[in-house]
């Protein structure tokens, strides 16, 4: 396949197809001209890249998801540890958006008259985010 191809089927721009294999993260099998060919295994590896990314993971992070022969070889422990650090930022935003739902629907004549309120903003202030109650 060309990179004009892949690139299609892949959803991403042909610059960051050539970003890519500057990083090490993709090879051509070799060039047609001035285009560059790849396997169709290429579009596997790419959607591994895009999962990684969705997950947070760096690029350098996702290189280090192949082996030297370009298979998927996956650290379980460095996935483990992305799992609770998203797990961790779930839960901040579960806070976040508890906060939120309350200040929008809160009856309180002021928001700064609210118990609730005021707790969450000294809550921020000192960078802990606590769940609500009341």
């Amino acid at each position: 396949m060309d990179i004009a191809e892949v690139a299609r089927r892949a959803g991403l721009p042909a610059s960051t197809l050539r970003y890519y294999e500057e990083r090490g993260l993709i090879a051509p099998t070799g060039r047609r001209g001035l285009r560059r060919q790849y396997d169709p295994a290429v579009l596997e590896r790419l959607a591994l890249i895009a999962l990684g990314r969705t997950a947070g993971f760096s690029l350098d992070e996702v290189a280090r998801m192949f082996a030297p022969d370009g298979r998927p070889d996956l650290d379980r422990g460095m996935l483990t540890a992305k799992a609770d650090e998203l797990e961790a930022k779930i839960r901040e935003l579960g806070v976040l958006h508890d906060s939120l739902r309350h200040a929008a629907a809160c009856p309180a004549p002021s928001h700064m008259e609210c118990p609730t309120f005021r707790r969450i903003l000294r809550a921020a202030g000192t960078g802990q985010p606590r769940t609500q109650k009341g």
